[in-house]
């Protein structure tokens, strides 16, 4: 399977208002959020639901196309188990995608797709405290154009109207895996994902903060370096940090000194470890570590975007979604973790080496609705 990376683009550039008229929109349509009203929850409140993408196809995957819809397919039954999960598919894959994720406790939206990744297309939901949900949409442009991303482009508005949220348009261009927040004022994001000149040129580090912080109900983002262009999300935040409950942050540390990303790691860790919340509380960081002895297959054979992290795990009611990479020591040690820092959630751990070739996780495959 070619990389990612190598991937001849076949781009439609989606950008701020010509993606509005692409779908219909007006200007006058575009509703504004507005600061101190809407809100992004944490991702362990409540959910009403879970989304998943079924849409791998084989002028990305190639050979791997079957494997990664069987890996879709037991994520959304796992998911199933704990809440209400809507796939979303092609007409012409409908049964396919029954056989894989099941009906019980799942829906299907008809819808065309280029891709998998539902936490980077879907809709960003918001709440205002007041029983009101919304679905801010980021423009989605295939990480800065790197693949084809047409359809998958129009996802985030579909996902509102599913959902009968407000549809709310920002002007930045971004993706769901680059957010991370408490649900109470603090964000975590990369600059090398949101202040990017194929996201967001022109924009200054302060004015992408003020949108951000206006669209998702923040008073503060922890900013990491990240790293540009060694993957093709340009450094996702939620393969770096994620927020297990206001103060406190579990955060990757690569100890493999070959990798990219050992010292990108140990750099985010001091300033987590020196970082306060919106509320002035220092962090308490804890750490996970990749497994330095995954299972040889044909998913990690010279592949240099599989992506084995366990940080990139997805929580929902009343479980913990978890990778795990046949490295027993270390599937072990991030087992014994999740479950110190999450005692009221059962944690699975699923083989999804399938997703991880294309450089993602469950984390980047899902996406949820929060009960309002």
């Amino acid at each position: 399977m070619s990389t990612r990376r190598e991937f001849i683009k076949q781009v439609s550039v989606v950008a701020s208002l010509g993606a509005a008229v692409s779908m219909g929109l007006t200007p006058s349509l575009l509703q504004a959020a507005t600061p101190g009203v809407w809100h992004m929850p944490d991702e362990g409140e409540k959910h009403e639901r879970a989304f998943i993408a079924f849409g791998a196809q084989k002028a990305i995957w190639e050979d791997f196309t079957a494997d990664v819809q069987a890996a879709i397919g037991l994520i959304a039954r796992t998911i199933a188990r704990y809440e209400p999960v809507t796939v979303f598919c092609r007409q012409r894959e409908r049964e396919l995608a029954e056989k894989h994720c099941g009906t019980g406790n799942i829906t299907y939206v008809i819808t065309e797709l280029d891709d998998i990744w539902m936490r980077d297309i879907g809709a960003n939901f918001v709440v205002d405290g007041q029983g009101e949900l919304g679905a801010v949409d980021f423009n989605f442009n295939g990480w800065g154009n790197k693949q084809q991303h047409r359809k998958d482009a129009k996802l985030a508005a579909l996902v509102a109207n599913h959902a009968e949220a407000d549809y709310l348009r920002s002007e930045l261009v971004g993706e769901g895996g680059a957010i991370e927040v408490d649900g109470h004022g603090t964000g975590i994001m990369t600059e090398s994902s949101w202040i990017n000149s194929n996201r967001n040129r022109d924009w200054s580090k302060a004015e992408v903060e003020q949108e951000l912080k206006a669209r998702l109900g923040l008073r503060k983002i922890i900013w990491l370096p990240g790293i540009k262009g060694k993957d093709i999300t340009d450094a996702h935040v939620d393969f770096y940090a994620r927020f297990v409950k206001p103060g406190v942050v579990i955060a990757n540390l690569d100890n493999d000194p070959q990798s990219y990303d050992y010292q990108v790691t140990r750099a985010h860790l001091q300033i987590l470890q020196n970082a306060t919340d919106a509320d002035g509380r220092k962090l308490q960081v804890h750490t996970v570590s990749p497994p330095l002895n995954p299972r040889k297959s044909k998913f990690n054979r010279n592949n240099p975007d599989f992506a084995a992290g366990y940080i990139n795990y997805f929580v929902i009611n009343g479980a913990i979604i978890a990778p795990e990479f046949g490295d027993k020591a270390a599937d072990a040690k991030a087992f014994e973790l999740l479950t110190g820092l999450y005692p009221d959630r059962e944690v699975v751990q699923l083989n999804i080496d399938a997703v991880s070739a294309g450089g993602g996780g469950i984390h980047c495959v899902t996406s949820h609705q929060p009960f309002v």
